[in-house]
């Protein structure tokens, strides 16, 4: 089974950034993609960021792009989220996932355990 460990949330002033890591480890084995969703209070998680295994092909929510980016180093099986421009409506839990490329923008099969971000105003 894939474990991911997320981390770099924290609270930070509008405006500001802040870059979020999430490290795989456990049965990790063939090509899978990885994303991010993440879920305010009162409201549904939804999908932010996803990157394709190799990293050629990446796919951000309306909400986020532009603002945020997504990477990858499969060699520290690790990917991150460069989140810039924060505005208080990004503040959530964020989730680290894992998946098929087809699916990681929808339904990821793997999920972290979340690590919150505070955006003040």
């Amino acid at each position: 089974q894939l474990q991911l460990v997320e981390s770099g949330g924290g609270l930070v002033q509008a405006g500001g950034s802040l870059r979020l890591s999430c490290t795989a480890s456990g049965r990790i084995g063939g090509t899978y993609a990885r994303g991010w969703f993440r879920q305010a209070p009162g409201k549904e998680r939804e999908f932010v960021a996803a990157i394709s295994f190799t990293g050629a092909t990446t796919r951000y929510s309306d909400s986020v792009k532009g603002r945020f980016t997504i990477s990858g180093d499969n060699a520290k099986n690790t990917v991150y989220l460069q989140m810039n421009s924060l505005k208080p409506e990004d503040t959530a839990v964020y989730y680290c996932t894992a998946g098929t490329t087809v699916a990681i923008t929808t339904a990821p099969t793997s999920w972290g355990q979340g690590t919150q971000v505070t955006v003040s105003s």
